[in-house]
């Protein structure tokens, strides 16, 4: 099981900037298990994904993996949670095994052409993932396969997988009218809380991960974070210690810093959805993602004589299931030979504790996250921990976790102007601000 420390976030280990005990009391867990209980929102259903029966993406798991090439078309969750499984659960992937994996999220011209360069749609299968059936970019990206296929002469039934709604949305009518593969997206899951759902798991089958193992995973820390007491629950806890460090001592930004290399893309994860959740009402935490020892070279000095308004989350490994040994060479020098005999991983592992000392001795709250290993069963576990924290966290700040009604207007403006009917007064608006005075160097 992964184990949370919080001791740093508290006034024993770091003085004044950490909280007491008595801070925890303002926490009302009966209403947060309230709200939970009662599925006070529909979107809490991501809660019940590690029940869900996953036969139909095995079997459409086992038929990608025959391809030599996966090409996901997806954004936001549907893009950061399989690339996370990918990089985490098998890197540098595409060198050593098959189907290579593509994934085209950002609509950036050159990414696709460049991409539909080195592969052939002919041995390729393409999942486009979007929960609505209208997400421009993916949409956009997914027409473009669609013609490529057509202009091939290719069997669209046979190279394309919608995962998308169960019922509604254009996929799910173009499923229906084109004969296509699909798996559903259901309905109470939104995006960036559906990496455990067919959108994380298609992938992890096709590349010989097993999905049962990853909902093991979840399922095994889903009790211990519906334990009512709080002092008991992990994911209580990280949302009320950040929660309450916001409030009592202006802490505003959330550090994700993993110290493997593996875990750089679930700390983008983590951002989309500590971002996208928690941001709204003038309210919320600005999350950014780092990476061990990396960031030790280029952010450190920020975190620990910087301005005061951070909490860093570590992610800590204990096994990462490899060492490699650093040779007894250069002993004459003594800038280099204490180096010798100790090994990569004894190496990481102290730096990364060596940060967390530090920055507690400068009174800078840390909390450090400790995984066992790197494998399904305990990613899965980071990703059932982190989504109902985060949705916690909302219930925190008296917000609607699941929505995302900011983002709304960017994706209508862009409607009206790409031409989409029911926007005209919204294409006006973009015109009126193309034509305002700039303010240029």
């Amino acid at each position: 099981m992964i184990r949370i420390d919080f001791s740093n976030l508290m006034q024993g280990a770091i003085g004044k900037n950490g909280l007491t005990d008595d801070d925890f009391k303002s926490i009302d867990t009966k209403k947060i298990t309230e709200i939970i209980k009662t599925r006070k929102y529909p979107e809490l259903e991501f809660l019940d994904l590690h029940n869900a029966d996953t036969s139909k993406i095995k079997e459409l798991g086992k038929y990608a993996g025959r391809f030599e090439n996966f090409l996901l078309l997806g954004i936001g969750g549907s893009a950061l949670g399989p690339r996370s499984i990918l990089e985490a659960l098998s890197p540098f992937h595409n060198f050593k095994n098959k189907p290579r994996v593509f994934i085209y999220d950002n609509v950036d011209p050159l990414t696709l052409k460049n991409m539909l360069e080195v592969i052939d749609l002919k041995k390729t299968v393409v999942n486009v993932i979007t929960k609505s059936g209208s997400t421009a970019e993916t949409i956009a990206s997914f027409m473009i396969i669609w013609k490529k296929l057509q202009e091939q002469s290719l069997k669209i039934q046979e190279h394309i997988i919608v995962t998308t709604d169960p019922e509604k949305g254009n996929l799910r009518k173009i499923v229906k009218d084109y004969s296509l593969m699909s798996l559903p997206i259901p309905q109470g899951v939104g995006g960036r809380y559906s990496v455990l759902s067919a959108v994380g798991l298609l992938l992890a089958e096709a590349i010989g991960i097993s999905s049962d193992t990853l909902l093991n995973g979840a399922k095994d820390i889903h009790d211990k974070c519906m334990n009512t007491d709080l002092w008991q629950n992990p994911a209580y806890l990280f949302s009320s210690g950040l929660y309450l460090m916001q409030k009592i001592k202006s802490k505003n930004i959330t550090v994700m810093i993993p110290y493997a290399d593996r875990l750089k893309p679930f700390s983008e994860w983590f951002c989309q959805l500590w971002a996208e959740s928690l941001g709204k009402d003038g309210k919320g935490l600005t999350p950014y993602p780092s990476v061990g020892t990396t960031d030790q070279h280029s952010q450190l000095q920020l975190w620990m004589q910087g301005p005061e308004d951070k909490v860093v989350v570590f992610l800590s490994i204990e096994d990462y299931g490899v060492d490699v040994n650093i040779p007894e060479i250069f002993l004459d020098m003594e800038g280099l030979s204490y180096l010798s005999g100790h090994s990569l991983g004894e190496l990481i592992r102290i730096e990364q504790e060596a940060s967390e000392i530090a920055l507690a001795k400068n009174g800078r709250p840390c909390i450090t996250i400790k995984i066992p290993k790197i494998d399904a069963y305990y990613l899965g576990q980071l990703f059932h921990f982190f989504e109902i924290a985060t949705a916690v966290a909302g219930f925190l700040y008296d917000i609607n976790p699941f929505n995302q009604p900011g983002v709304e207007e960017g994706k209508n403006l862009t409607y009206a102007m790409m031409g989409k009917k029911g926007y005209e007064a919204k294409r006006e608006e973009f015109i009126e601000y193309r034509q305002r005075k700039r303010f240029e160097a």
